[in-house]
């Protein structure tokens, strides 16, 4: 977001930044940009419990968000809009954004669904899962499972029930589907024909047929890779551990738990690496030793292109990071758009998935040799790098967001008053 609002100033558009808050706001605060901090406001536990709620988003049952906290920030949002007399929403994964945008009538653009669009699912794109969403079904055959992973999130409507209860009673529109919770009125593509494998023409043609699936009026634009390009020094002690004497890996698993996180820099370690962690919200400082070093929140794009493998979950921010370093990694996929972000890593040879609940230390240790020791994965990687070495993503999604400006809201707020 951070991105895109400073490509968007940089082309005399007018913006204001608002978050619920939350460990990342430090990085808005580093960048000396000004923002308004909306309730209600994420503290360190109620982040937790979000993450928590991201890893079981399509279970039967789970509510991402609880009514009162959606009606609070619904509201908080719409006052805020309101006050600044906003044209246009840009989101990340603010959710309640969805309901706040039909209140006021104005369009929303996202990005936060990076590929998982509708052109992957009618194409048949969506690769079986590492694991299947609920561990019950892992038994499935893998042709099962992947004609599952494109049918069905078209057709899930309990991951955004907890949004849908408070659009009827605001008589707004719903979302109607999982699949539509990863889109906007303009949704931000955030890859490039090469790596998704679908043409440039097919993805901007694309509309909605099936109301019961999507909003009408849904648009698609590639706009390339955006990844985390944080303005942080490399910490010097880093800068010694990173001297190039021996093989090491870099751990950075935010959207995990510490134990899960112990247990991936166990298995690297038995594959015989030294391990940078970027330990990111998590209190991993015990884990140090001679082989292994622990930061906070580190600059990974300066960081991956200096180490033998990454091993990271399966946003699209970590996957497209290590891809426009040329790093090799092994992914942790926890949701079925990461499961995508990883599968295309996968496909283009760079890449080793694992599911979490499969992720024990040997299989760990088994797929950090089998990366290291086959020097076809640093090529491969090599290669992914040159589909994005020369895209400015940032950039392609601030023109793609004024182009919507101007096909939606006339030539006098094409001119002028536009926020």
């Amino acid at each position: 977001m951070l991105a895109i609002a400073q490509a968007l100033m940089a082309r005399g558009e007018q913006v204001t930044l608002a978050t619920h808050g939350g460990p990342y706001t430090r990085v808005l605060d580093e960048a000396g940009v000004h923002y308004t901090l909306l309730e209600p406001t994420m503290d360190a536990r109620r982040c937790e419990e979000y993450l928590a709620g991201i890893v079981t988003l399509g279970r039967p049952g789970t509510r991402l968000q609880p009514p009162d906290e959606v009606r609070a920030g619904v509201r908080s949002e719409v006052a805020f809009l309101r006050a600044h007399a906003a044209d246009m929403i840009v989101i990340g994964f603010t959710l309640t954004a969805y309901l706040s945008a039909r209140v006021l009538g104005i369009p929303l653009a996202a990005s936060h669904g990076g590929s998982y669009v509708p052109p992957v699912f009618e194409q048949g794109l969506a690769p079986a899962p590492s694991q299947s969403p609920v561990p019950q079904l892992d038994w499935l055959p893998a042709s099962m499972l992947k004609m599952m992973a494109n049918l069905g999130p078209p057709r899930m409507r309990g991951p955004v029930a907890f949004l849908n209860e408070i659009a009827a009673e605001l008589d707004v529109e719903p979302v109607p589907s999982l699949a539509a919770l990863m889109l906007g009125d303009l949704t931000l593509v955030t890859d490039v024909p090469e790596v998704l494998g679908i043409s440039d023409a097919a993805m901007s043609a694309w509309t909605p047929r099936d109301r019961r699936a999507y909003r009408a009026g849904t648009r698609l634009r590639y706009v390339g890779p955006l990844y985390a390009r944080l303005d942080l020094p490399i910490p010097a002690r880093v800068e010694a551990f990173l001297d190039g004497a021996r093989p090491t890996a870099y751990v950075c698993l935010s959207s995990s738990t510490p134990a899960f996180i112990r247990r991936v820099v166990s298995g690297v370690r038995d594959a015989g690496l030294r391990v940078l962690v970027g330990a990111t919200i998590h209190e991993l400082h015990d884990l140090e030793s001679a082989e292994v070093l622990v930061e906070s929140i580190l600059p990974s794009h300066r960081i991956m292109p200096r180490v033998a493998v990454a091993l990271i979950m399966g946003g699209q921010g970590s996957v497209q990071t290590a891809m426009a370093a040329g790093t090799p990694f092994v992914g942790f996929p926890l949701q079925p758009e990461q499961e995508l972000n990883v599968a295309l890593a996968v496909r283009h040879g760079m890449a080793i998935a694992i599911g979490p609940r499969h992720a024990d230390e040997a299989k760990v240790a088994q797929a950090v040799r089998q990366i290291v020791g086959d020097p076809s994965y640093a090529a491969a990687a090599a290669r992914t790098r040159r589909h994005y070495v020369e895209v400015d993503g940032a950039g392609r999604a601030a023109e793609a967001v004024i182009a919507h400006l101007r096909a939606h809201a006339g030539s006098e707020c094409a001119t002028e008053g536009r926020r």
